[in-house]
C-alpha cells in the first residue's frame, strides 16, 4: 500500500541528490563530527478545554575539542523553545510561538570566537495523532522553524533560513497495555530535515534523525526518558557528511491547570 508522506520524502531526497550531483564536486565522505549530552525538560499544560502551554528547554553539552568520543567537554547550547498548544481534537494539535537558542563558542578561550550568539526562531508544528493500534500509538509531527542565525566567529553575519522538519515515531508500553502511572515503554523515532535560504546551495538536506529509548510513567505530572540519537547530515559543500551520537535524558512534566473538578490526565510523554 502506498504511502503518501513516505513518498513525498522520497522524491524530496532523490530531487537533492540530483540537484549535488549536478552542482558539487568530489568524492563523497562521512565523518563522525561530534558525540554528546542533551538534557531535556518538556513542559505541557492544560490552561482550558483546547488551549494549553508547551515548552522545550535543553541544556546541550558536546565532547572536548581533542576527543570526538568523550561526549562531554564543551557547553553546545541553551535552547528554550515556547508555543501556545491547541488542541483542536484527539488526532490533530498545533502549536506555535518564539524559539530562543544561546550558541557557545567552539573553541572556548579563543578571542576570535565570540563565547555566546543568540539565535531566535519563529515556529509552527502540527501534530496529528494516529488511532490506537493494539499496544502502539503513532504520531505524525511536522515542524516548521524561521531561522536567524550566525556563527561564533567575530565578524559573521546573521543568516536567514527555512527549516522542514517531518517526525514518525511511536509509543509502545511495555509492562501495561496502555500508556498510565508507573508504565515502563519504548519509544522509536526517525526525523529528517530540509532547509532553505539564500546561505544554501548544495545542501538543502540538513538532518536525519534517529531517536530510540525508553520512558518511564513515575506519575501523573512526571515522566522519565533516556535515549541515544544518532544524525546523518549534509555539510555546506555539498558531497560531504557527518554523523553524531547524542546521548538524551529528558524529563516531562504534565500539568492541568484548570480550575475544575474532572481534570484530564496530566501524562505527558513528550513529541
Amino acid at each position: 500500500m502506498k504511502h503518501p508522506v513516505l513518498n513525498f520524502l522520497i522524491t524530496i531526497l532523490f530531487c537533492s541528490c540530483f540537484h549535488i550531483e549536478g552542482y558539487a564536486q568530489g568524492e563523497a565522505s562521512s565523518t563522525l563530527e561530534e558525540t554528546g549530552l542533551w538534557n531535556g525538560l518538556y513542559i505541557k499544560a492544560k490552561l482550558r478545554k483546547n488551549i494549553g502551554y508547551y515548552g522545550e528547554h535543553h541544556y546541550r553539552l558536546r565532547n572536548s575539542r581533542n576527543d570526538v568520543n568523550s561526549f562531554v567537554g564543551r557547553n553546545r547550547q541553551i535552547y528554550n523553545r515556547a508555543g501556545i498548544n491547541i488542541f483542536f481534537s484527539k488526532y490533530f494539535e498545533l502549536v506555535f510561538g518564539p524559539t530562543l537558542v544561546l550558541n557557545f563558542t567552539p573553541e572556548p578561550g579563543n578571542d576570535d570566537y565570540e563565547h555566546i550568539t543568540l539565535e531566535p526562531r519563529i515556529w509552527h508544528q502540527w501534530m496529528f495523532i494516529m488511532p490506537k493500534m493494539g499496544r502502539v500509538k503513532l504520531y505524525h509531527q511536522f515542524r516548521f522553524e524561521h531561522r536567524w542565525k550566525r556563527d561564533n566567529g567575530i565578524h559573521d553575519e546573521y543568516k536567514y533560513t527555512d527549516r522542514y522538519r517531518y517526525k514518525f515515531f511511536a509509543y509502545i508500553p511495555l509492562n501495561k497495555k496502555d500508556i498510565e502511572k508507573k508504565t515502563l515503554f519504548f519509544s522509536p523515532s526517525a526525523e529528517i530535515f530540509m532547509h532553505s535560504g539564500k546561505s544554501i546551495v548544495f545542501n538543502p538536506f540538513e538532518d536525519f534523525r534517529t531517536y530510540n529509548g525508553l520512558g518511564y510513567v513515575l506519575n501523573a505530572n512526571i515522566t522519565l526518558f533516556a535515549g541515544n540519537m544518532w544524525t546523518f547530515g549534509q555539510k555546506s559543500v555539498g558531497y560531504e557528511y557527518k554523523t553524531t551520537h547524542i546521548i538524551r535524558v529528558n524529563v516531562m512534566v504534565g500539568l492541568d491547570l484548570r480550575n475544575i473538578e474532572n481534570k484530564l490526565p496530566p501524562i505527558n510523554i513528550g513529541y
